[in-house]
């Protein structure tokens, strides 16, 4: 089954701004580092998401590291390379990781280590990302999120006094789609809501 929630981003793309204005020599962030670093801030409540499924066997194994698998666009077709503990790094580093893998999938250099073992998958087309998708899953993983495009609308805001305001906000939709085998629609319906509490409130990505 698929799950879509509305996110409001723009409070995230300003971080992403302050991020990369101050960021040396660091590498440039794109908003999946933002996005990962949330996915894994948010799986530890949700050990069934962060799993894979023998359909064999019928065994669920669980997982507590993160080892993401991003989808990734090559002259050979999609590709799925792997982050490996992505809850252990920081953005930079992850922006570095992310750009290293896609480099090595695009180039046909990827190993074959790199390609496997993922425990949970991200797949974004960026601007072409559409307003909502159905990704399909990364099988034997139970559940895909794929983020789709930003676009800018007029939304209804309360400012601190309580007046509420029509002001223009980026807004992003969160797709994922789970197994329910495994995942139920409950279980992934609060992650998503916990997944877009961060997202909204990018402070909480930062913090320990």
């Amino acid at each position: 089954f698929s799950y879509v929630e509305e996110c409001d981003v723009t409070a995230l793309e300003e971080l992403r701004g302050q991020l990369n204005s101050n960021r040396g020599d660091k590498p440039k962030l794109t908003l999946l580092p933002l996005l990962i670093t949330a996915i894994c801030k948010t799986l530890p409540d949700f050990p069934m998401i962060n799993a894979r499924y023998d359909d064999e066997a019928g065994v669920v194994t669980r997982y507590g590291s993160v080892h993401l698998g991003m989808a990734a666009q090559t002259a050979s077709g999609l590709m799925v390379p792997v982050i490996r503990d992505a809850q252990g790094r920081n953005l930079w580093q992850l922006a570095a990781e992310i750009s290293r893998l896609a480099e090595a999938a695009r180039e046909g250099k990827a190993t074959s280590g790199e390609l496997t073992g993922s425990t949970i998958t991200i797949t974004s087309l960026g601007p072409k990302g559409g307003v909502a998708t159905t990704p399909v899953i990364n099988r034997p993983e139970v559940c895909i999120i794929g983020p789709n495009r930003i676009v800018e609308r007029p939304m209804f805001v309360t400012d601190a006094s309580g007046t509420e305001r029509i002001e223009k906000r980026k807004t992003m939709n969160i797709s994922m789609s789970c197994d329910h085998r495994v995942v139920d629609g409950w279980d992934a319906a609060s992650f998503a809501q916990d997944l877009k509490t961060l997202i909204e409130a990018p402070a909480l990505i930062l913090a320990g």
